[in-house]
Formats: C-alpha cells, sequence, structure tokens
C-alpha cells in the first residue's frame, strides 16, 4: 500500500503551479475545440472541502470538471501508476491519490474521507463507470457516503454533450458543443455519535439522482441534444 505521505503528496507550490497550468491548456482546448460553457460556478465553496459530484458519459468529464473550479480538484488512480518517478510526482500534481486496483472498497472509501478531512476538494462520479444514454443510472452510494462521513456537501453536476464528443469506446475527441451545469451544494446530514445511519446515506444518494437528472436534462438541453427517454 502506498504511504500517507505519497497519499497527501502534491501540496508544494510547485506542485500546485503544475496544476494550474496542466488546468489552463485542458481548458483552452475545452473551450475551443468543444466550445465548452459552463454555469453556476458561483455554486462552487470557495473554501473547505466538498464532494464534486457530475454525471458520467466520457472519458474526458474528468478533465471537464477541472475547468468547473480554479481550485485543484482530487480524484482516484490505481497506485500501479505511483511506482516510479517522474509519475508519481506528476500524478500528485495533478490530484490523484493512489487506491490499490482490486483491493476492497473501504480502502478508497477511507482514503477518500481523508481528502475530505484535510479540506480539499474530491472528485467522485456517483454512476460508477462510464454510462450511456440520457437517463442517469442508479447511484452507488459511495459519494453520499464519504460525503456525510466528512460532512462535506455534495456538488451535482450535469455535462450535456460530452458523450458526443466521446462516448465510451470512441478513439477520438469530435468537436462537438459541451455545456456544464453546476447546482447548488447538497448539504448532508450530521452523524449521530460518530455513525452515519443507512436511512440517511440513502436518502442523500435519492437526492442526488434527481438532481443530477434534473442538471443532465437542462445541459443537454443547452447543446441542442434533449433527453427524450422516458424515465
Amino acid at each position: 500500500m502506498i504511504g500517507v505521505e505519497t497519499f497527501l503528496a502534491g501540496n508544494s507550490l510547485s506542485s500546485r503551479s503544475f496544476y494550474q497550468f496542466v488546468r489552463f491548456i485542458v481548458v483552452v482546448f475545452c473551450r475551443g475545440w468543444m466550445r465548452m460553457t459552463i454555469e453556476g460556478r458561483e455554486n462552487i465553496p470557495s473554501s473547505g472541502a466538498f464532494v464534486l459530484a457530475p454525471v458520467h458519459r466520457s472519458f474526458i468529464d474528468t478533465p471537464i470538471a477541472s475547468g468547473c473550479t480554479r481550485r485543484r480538484l482530487r480524484f482516484m488512480g490505481k497506485d500501479s501508476m505511483w511506482k516510479k518517478q517522474p509519475f508519481r510526482w506528476i500524478l500528485s500534481a495533478l490530484g490523484a491519490f493512489p487506491v490499490t486496483r482490486g483491493s476492497a472498497d473501504r480502502e478508497a472509501i477511507v482514503r477518500c474521507i481523508q481528502v475530505l478531512q484535510s479540506g480539499e476538494p474530491l472528485v467522485l462520479f456517483p454512476e460508477g463507470e462510464r454510462k450511456a444514454g440520457p437517463v442517469v443510472q442508479p447511484l452507488f452510494d459511495g459519494a453520499a457516503y464519504v460525503a456525510c462521513k466528512a460532512g462535506a456537501p455534495i456538488v451535482p453536476v450535469g455535462i450535456g454533450g460530452s458523450e458526443r464528443v466521446m462516448g465510451k469506446g470512441a478513439k477520438f475527441i469530435w468537436p462537438r458543443k459541451v455545456h456544464v451545469i453546476i447546482g447548488e451544494p447538497l448539504p448532508v446530514p450530521a452523524a449521530i455519535d460518530g455513525r452515519m445511519p443507512r436511512t440517511a446515506v440513502k436518502e442523500t444518494s435519492e437526492r442526488l439522482h434527481g438532481e443530477l437528472q434534473r442538471l443532465f436534462d437542462l445541459a443537454q438541453d443547452r447543446v441542442g441534444h434533449p433527453n427524450v427517454t422516458k424515465r
């Protein structure tokens, strides 16, 4: 297992400057090639931890998410990528932290909670792996659970058009329009005696699901690709 010092690495001035440099290139590309537009940036907390929870239809959803805020976002990566330098430094500087592939979900959950407890924002895709189509699939409870355990709000994000840019299995990034809508932060219930009732996590996931669908519908409408599938 990678140590905590590597897990929480990347907080130096040089690493944060590198993150901002790469983010600038990514955002310029997204705005130029995909005509990406973003609304609702005022809903991103200016300080403190939060879970950024976007819908997931494309490999490019992660770089798109970086355009939502200038704050460095953290996300999970398989620990095998941290074996050698300079990749270890680059990945940590870009906000990634290692999780053992094939390990129990508990390790990933613990490390996500550590990120939030350190005051940093975390990207989690509640649907899990990339999906297809206009309907937000049933959510895993992981995003709601770590947010509740850490006492961090969840910021839902609808991304319209990314599936047409680079859908699952695509080999090329097509120049299609992308629109991102950032919703208002969803507050999470407080733990009771240090424990989080399972019903509270389920209710939080249900609220998140409804808001994600609403934002996804609006974002798809903005790019001229409305969600017409009956739910």
